[in-house]
């Protein structure tokens, strides 16, 4: 049985993914929990788009060309310094023993294995966000 989406979050999240149908996928859950999304398809996108705009969560995928998922997450935090801290959450098709600790060395928050599904994702961000 699939469980139905329930919370509702009302949070500006950022997911950044090279696959369109990742996006998509990631959008439609998050916008059923009353997000407004953005969506970056690269690493160097992610970063730029952090400068110019204030996100509640990014959703962050690991494997991209260019600036992948771990460089981008070193930036984003370069630029947040010690006085702001948003939550990132790898999205990963690795699902290898080490692979969560090595997203969280990087400075992500949490981890999330493709494919993923509406309640994994309610079920992460009602950890660093308040339902309303």
């Amino acid at each position: 049985m699939i469980k139905k989406v329930t919370a509702k979050f009302n949070a500006r999240i950022l997911v950044v993914d090279d696959y369109i149908d990742n996006q998509e996928l990631a959008k439609t859950f998050l916008e059923k929990m009353e997000c407004e999304v953005d969506v970056a398809e690269d690493g160097f996108e992610a970063v730029e788009m952090f400068k110019e705009s204030d996100y509640d969560a990014i959703f962050m995928d690991i494997q991209m060309p260019d600036l992948d998922g771990y460089g981008a997450t070193r930036e984003i935090r370069e630029v947040e310094g010690d006085d702001q801290h948003t939550p990132i959450i790898a999205l990963t098709a690795n699902a290898l023993e080490g692979d969560k600790e090595k997203c969280l060395k990087a400075g992500m928050d949490d981890y999330l294995s493709k494919p993923f599904k509406g309640e994994d994702i309610e079920k992460v961000l009602s950890k660093f966000l308040k339902a309303e």
